[in-house]
């Protein structure tokens, strides 16, 4: 009999499961409080349910979880990156970074990804399958429980493309903000694409609150197709269209990530063309120098080519922020950890 994974049902499935088994309606409460403030890997750990209970959960039902496979520690901010294991060969990344405000984590939502581009480590080794709620969950748990810390903060910008795993995200983000739970505030949470445009709809219409982030690197159709396939799908048109449309449903303001590429998309011509692009939009632009990848040969943007960059769009009336680089000694970026292991294999 297939296992199924209690990590990923809601409260109100997980009240259907434990009445089919004759439980009183508390041991929903206890159970979810288990696995979800507390973190548990396995039925045992469930102390106050008697054991007959533990062993009939355990016969029915699997508790998603990873291991830690390798962490690094950056010692110029403090920065944790790991490498979790889930099954043989399946690792994913997560890195966890200390603000002022707290602990954001950043987690992954696929096992390797489809989306392809070029300036991304990601994608290297191809895509293997989606990751369920519940394990999504469990990289925050298992970071939570190794750094004795609280999250207080989501980001799902780390292995895999959210809006390509749209019913399990929603599926997690229903978990992770249940004041039963781990109840992190969706304002709290972003989600990063690199432009789905049917699933930025679908997003936009349930008016969740949470921040959207979108990849766009590039001003024109013709440079964005040459490091994001997607955009052979769903042009910048598109694109922004439904970017658009979701600023109107949610009153939301929308996160342009733009990787700024020597000699590619840093020109003063980009610039213009960009702040013309987005124009009156209800958004945020977020210029992020780019990684340094040993897969391709894409070098960041020098800092006069970046304020000159910024001094154009901000002309223009426009808001823009360069991210700040955090754990930049223990290779932090999306990817690079996961295909060396993969490689090693």
């Amino acid at each position: 009999m297939d296992k199924t994974d209690i990590r990923s049902l809601n409260f109100a499935q997980l009240s259907e499961q434990t009445e089919a088994l004759g439980l009183p309606k508390f041991r929903t409460n206890q159970i979810f409080s288990w696995l979800h403030n507390k973190g548990v890997e396995d039925f045992s750990e469930m102390s106050d349910l008697p054991k007959s209970l533990r062993d009939k959960l355990s016969e029915r039902y699997l508790i998603s979880k990873c291991v830690v496979d390798s962490k690094l520690v950056s010692k110029i901010d403090g920065t944790v990156k790991y490498l979790f294991r889930f099954g043989e060969n399946e690792f994913v990344e997560c890195v966890v970074m200390k603000y002022k405000y707290g602990y954001s984590c950043c987690i992954s939502t696929q096992l390797g990804c489809k989306m392809g581009c070029k300036f991304c480590a990601s994608a290297i080794g191809g895509f293997e399958r989606n990751l369920s709620a519940g394990e999504m969950l469990s990289e925050i748990y298992a970071a939570q429980k190794d750094l004795n810390i609280k999250i207080s903060h989501i980001v799902l910008m780390g292995t895999g493309e959210p809006l390509d795993n749209f019913d399990n995200c929603m599926r997690f983000l229903e978990l992770v903000t249940d004041e039963r739970g781990l109840n992190v505030s969706i304002r709290h949470i972003s989600l990063s694409t690199c432009g789905i445009v049917p699933k930025i709809y679908e997003l936009a219409d349930k008016r969740l609150g949470l921040t959207l982030s979108v990849s766009l690197h590039a001003p024109n159709d013709e440079l964005r197709s040459q490091t994001m396939p997607v955009n052979s799908k769903w042009n910048i048109s598109e694109l922004l269209k439904a970017c658009k449309y979701y600023t109107e449903v949610t009153s939301r303001r929308i996160s342009f990530e733009y990787a700024m590429i020597d000699g590619f998309n840093d020109s003063e011509k980009c610039a213009y063309e960009l702040a013309k692009k987005l124009g009156g939009m209800l958004c945020h632009i977020n210029l992020i120098p780019v990684n340094n990848v040993r897969e391709n040969n894409f070098v960041k943007s020098n800092g006069e080519n970046i304020k000159n960059f910024i001094k154009i769009l901000e002309s223009k009336n426009l808001t823009v922020t360069v991210r700040r680089t955090l754990g930049s000694d223990i290779n932090a970026s999306c990817g690079q950890l996961r295909a060396r292991k993969k490689q090693a294999y």
